[in-house]
């Protein structure tokens, strides 16, 4: 592991191992040693990579970035909520500052992934150990080719570029990815929601939602309407007046026919 000269907004140490069982867990080995606030660390490949609900998350090795952010408040209290949201949030600005061409293209899928179109290409995992907090973001950069149960949804950077694939300076997105990231969590704009509601994936069209525990969820059908204060997805069930919050649950994109 090494220390990297990339430009960080609060002038934390990035740094960047070639392999790590996952980022997650080698941030939380770096708060233990006493790591700041806003220490990033930075792997080319994660031989135990996780997502959301404990999913493996398995990518070419040094074709995409894959970190985790460690943040550190002093009390419960001055954690920002919706914290995986504005990660999301910065991501797609961020993505869109580097490509522009892509910019019509990014949207935030609730809770926590990027999508390209109608396929993901960054997810977000946020976890917390007292009042430190790990955001871990894996993004598909430069990856062409996904496994047969992934082709049809996922995509890279790269590939929505076009062809022939451009060349991309990963270290150069990661610089644009972490001004945003900090200019959203640490000053965020009062207009956060109203932005990312602007973004979200499947606004205003009709989805199926499984609410609660994903192995138990009650299904909801009706309308995407936007996000809530604390980050909750709302929802216009079918013949309801008013939107619904909900808080966990599994938004099924091709679901609502």
């Amino acid at each position: 592991m090494h220390q990297l000269s990339i430009m960080h907004p609060l002038d934390a140490p990035v740094y960047y191992c070639e392999m790590a069982d996952s980022t997650m867990d080698e941030s939380r080995r770096l708060a233990e040693q006493g790591a700041p606030h806003g220490t990033v660390l930075l792997a080319d490949f994660q031989s135990a990579g996780r997502g959301r609900g404990g999913r493996s998350w398995q990518a070419e090795r040094g074709q995409n970035l894959f970190f985790t952010v460690l943040l550190r408040y002093p009390d419960y209290a001055a954690i920002p909520p919706a914290l995986t949201l504005r990660t999301g949030l910065a991501m797609a600005l961020a993505i869109g500052d580097f490509a522009p061409a892509l910019a019509p293209m990014l949207r935030v899928k609730w809770p926590n992934d990027i999508m390209l179109g109608s396929k993901k290409a960054v997810g977000i995992l946020t976890e917390a150990d007292g009042t430190n907090v790990y955001i871990g973001v894996g993004v598909n950069v430069a990856q062409s080719r996904f496994p047969l149960d992934l082709a049809g949804k996922a995509t890279s950077i790269a590939l929505a570029l076009g062809n022939p694939e451009p060349a991309i300076n990963r270290f150069s997105l990661l610089e644009a990815i972490l001004g945003r990231l900090f200019q959203e969590i640490e000053e965020p704009a009062d207009d956060w929601r109203e932005r990312l509601s602007a973004l979200l994936y499947m606004r205003g069209e009709r989805v199926r939602f499984l609410a609660g525990a994903a192995d138990a969820g009650t299904e909801v059908f009706g309308q995407i309407a936007g996000v809530g204060r604390d980050g909750e997805l709302l929802i216009l069930p079918d013949g309801a007046s008013e939107p619904l919050p909900f808080i966990t649950g599994e938004l099924d994109v091709y679901g609502g026919t």
